[in-house]
């Protein structure tokens, strides 16, 4: 099921201006990649630290470039099937789906204008 992290709209694939980044799970990120143009995906786990150091990064982003860019959060303890899938070894990992189609996987906490540079190529 995709919801927002507010879970103001449950179910409902579209983000809205005040809540910009989806919840996935294993169940939706494949309706996510096919609602979106550009979708990235964080990969994170409640007990990273450079996860946690990257969520205020990827909620700006989000409203920096809200409607052209979806953003979504899938927690990798919960949800291994899609870990495995896209090979997650390393995390904070950002997978970058364009048109439908997984183009890159961004790996590790890094400065916001350094990820904004490796995100911008895909716009």
């Amino acid at each position: 099921m995709l919801e927002r992290l507010s879970g103001k709209a449950k179910g409902d694939p579209t983000p809205s201006a005040s809540d910009e980044v989806l919840e996935l799970d294993d169940a939706s990120i494949g309706a996510a990649v096919r609602s979106y143009p550009l979708l990235v995906v964080d990969c994170w786990a409640a007990w990273c630290g450079p996860c946690r150091m990257m969520a205020p990064v990827i909620e700006q982003l989000a409203k920096k470039y809200e409607g052209k860019v979806a953003f979504g959060k899938l927690n990798v303890d919960q949800n291994s099937d899609t870990a495995a899938r896209y090979q997650i070894m390393s995390i904070p990992a950002f997978l970058v789906f364009k048109q439908g189609k997984h183009v890159d996987t961004i790996v590790g906490a890094m400065p916001a204008q350094q990820f904004e540079q490796k995100l911008t190529r895909h716009i």
